[in-house]
C-alpha cells in the first residue's frame, strides 16, 4: 500500500473537535501501537488561525493579530484527508512523540514550542495556505 501520510504532509480534520482545521503529519504509524491499536499519525495544527493584517494597522496590533494557537493531537487515517501540500518540518519533528500524550506538562511545553514554531513561519510569510482557514 502506498504511504500518503509522510511526516510534513499537510490533511484536513474530518471528524472531532478539530473538523476542518489544517493539520501537519510529524509522525505516521501505520500498524498502530499497543494503546491505539489502529493506523494513525501524530499531528500537529492550528486551532485558531491568524488574523487578516491591513495597511493601517500598527506593529503592536500586527502583533497580536498574528497569534496562532496550535493544537497536537493522534488522529486515526480515516479521519484525515491529505492534501497536495507539504510543509518542512526541521523543528517540529523533535518536538512532539508519542510520549508527549503521556503526561499534561509534557503536553504543553510541545504545544508552546509548536505555537513558536507555527508564528515564526507565518511572520516570514511561507506556506500561506497552511495559514489561511477554510472557506465553506
Amino acid at each position: 500500500m502506498v504511504k500518503i501520510y509522510k511526516p510534513g504532509k499537510v490533511a484536513i480534520v474530518l471528524h472531532g473537535r478539530q473538523a476542518g482545521k489544517k493539520v501537519v503529519v510529524i509522525k505516521q504509524l501505520d500498524e498502530g501501537t499497543k494503546e491505539r491499536p489502529y493506523p494513525h499519525a501524530v499531528v500537529a495544527g492550528i486551532e485558531r488561525y491568524p488574523r487578516k493584517p491591513t495597511k493601517r494597522m500598527g506593529k503592536k496590533l500586527l502583533a497580536r493579530r498574528s497569534k496562532v494557537k496550535p493544537f497536537i493531537k493522534a488522529v486515526n487515517y480515516s479521519h484525515l484527508f491529505p492534501t497536495r501540500y507539504a510543509l518542512e518540518l526541521e523543528g517540529l519533528k523533535g518536538v512532539v512523540s508519542n510520549d508527549t500524550f503521556k503526561e499534561v506538562s509534557q503536553r504543553e511545553d510541545a504545544k508552546k514550542n509548536v505555537k513558536k514554531l507555527f508564528e515564526e513561519r507565518y511572520t516570514t510569510g511561507k506556506n500561506r495556505w497552511f495559514f489561511t482557514p477554510l472557506r465553506f
